[in-house]
């Protein structure tokens, strides 16, 4: 299974949408059914997080059956922002349990890390960018993760894209403060270029209903003009951590 030298993305994603799967797991915390997967492919195995549609709890929120799909949509911003936050995430069509998500597995490093903090901290920073952006309801502590690269990483992102503002983040003493000026420039250069735009619109609308993807770009277009993070609610901004 992938380990500290993980395959190259083209093969990981290959394996993420066609890999038979071999194991399958039920992780029990969370309130939405998921599993851990062994995903069998050509240049070997491949671990993932399956999250069939069939295993979501229905919102009140959020349209049935669609958290899932939010899931893909998140990690293909992230992908069009070139920030490489979210975890590999397809729309598996095929499964044991019919159509969900399936996410590359993050291992975490072999040994407790010894993080750069200034890495760490313009990775938050960049991080409460994208939760602005895909409007993520749940932001939680438990939902950050540390791959073999050191790097953040950040999971579980099924309560995102509502057209009215639901943020809620552990992140929320940010709010107020300025972004930082590389994240605008990164936002700013994808909606500047038509090609990207035009290409993330397109995959957004598959997965997203028309107004969600139109509040999408409102929410990216006020964040880059306003430069700064949105304040939230001392306590209603802040996500339940259970």
């Amino acid at each position: 299974m992938d380990g500290p030298h993980q395959k190259p993305a083209a093969e990981r994603e290959l394996a993420l949408r066609q890999g038979r799967v071999l194991e399958m797991t039920r992780i029990p915390s969370g309130s939405n059914a998921v599993f851990k997967v062994t995903l069998e492919s050509p240049a070997g195995t491949v671990g993932a997080i399956y999250k069939p549609a069939r295993g979501e709890r229905p919102l009140w929120d959020f349209p049935p059956g669609t958290l899932h799909r939010r899931e893909v949509a998140t990690y293909l911003v992230d992908r069009a922002l070139r920030w490489q936050l979210v975890p590999q995430t397809v729309l598996r069509p095929e499964a044991p349990l019919g159509p969900g998500s399936m996410q590359e597995w993050i291992a975490g490093p072999a040994s407790p890390p010894e993080l750069d903090r200034s890495r760490v901290e313009a990775e938050l920073r960049r991080l409460a960018a994208l939760d602005v952006l895909v409007n993520n309801a749940d932001r939680k502590a438990a939902h950050l993760l540390v791959g073999d690269d050191l790097g953040l990483r950040a999971i579980d992102h099924g309560v995102t894209f509502n057209e009215e503002f639901k943020l809620r983040t552990v992140l929320s003493e940010l709010g107020g403060e300025p972004v930082p000026e590389p994240v605008l420039t990164d936002l700013g250069s994808l909606l500047a270029e038509r090609e990207r735009i035009a290409t993330l619109r397109s995959e957004l609308g598959s997965l997203l209903s028309r107004s969600e993807v139109r509040a999408f770009f409102s929410r990216a277009r006020e964040l880059l003009g306003s430069r700064r993070y949105p304040l939230l609610h001392p306590y209603w901004g802040r996500p339940s951590e259970w």
